[in-house]
């Protein structure tokens, strides 16, 4: 068993644990940047997203809705999507992927 701490990430997306099934990841996006520069696609992992801090714009599967501070969300396996930071302050999300999206050690 392994303990991580989002706090401690060091790069705007960073993996943080891995099992055979499930892995977890923390993405800070600071005013004005977006998760990825277009529609982003995990083909075989859904994601559940959960917004630690901050506001997003969130774009899944050619809806745009808005997302604040507590808010979750999933995006199941093979849906367009794209996480915009508008606002001033930074956003905080704490990611689930299953299966595991990434490699282990994946830092962005």
């Amino acid at each position: 068993m392994t303990i991580s701490n989002i706090h401690d990430a060091g790069h705007w997306f960073e993996v943080l644990q891995t099992t055979r099934q499930s892995q977890t990841a923390v993405m800070v996006l600071t005013a004005d940047h977006h998760s990825s520069e277009d529609l982003n696609v995990h083909k075989n992992s859904d994601q559940v997203l959960l917004l630690v801090e901050g506001e997003l714009e969130a774009e899944i599967g050619g809806k745009k809705l808005a997302m604040r501070q507590g808010d979750t969300c999933i995006v199941p396996a093979g849906t367009p999507h794209r996480f915009e930071n508008k606002s001033k302050l930074r956003a905080v999300t704490f990611n689930v992927y299953s299966p595991p999206e990434y490699p282990s050690n994946e830092k962005g």
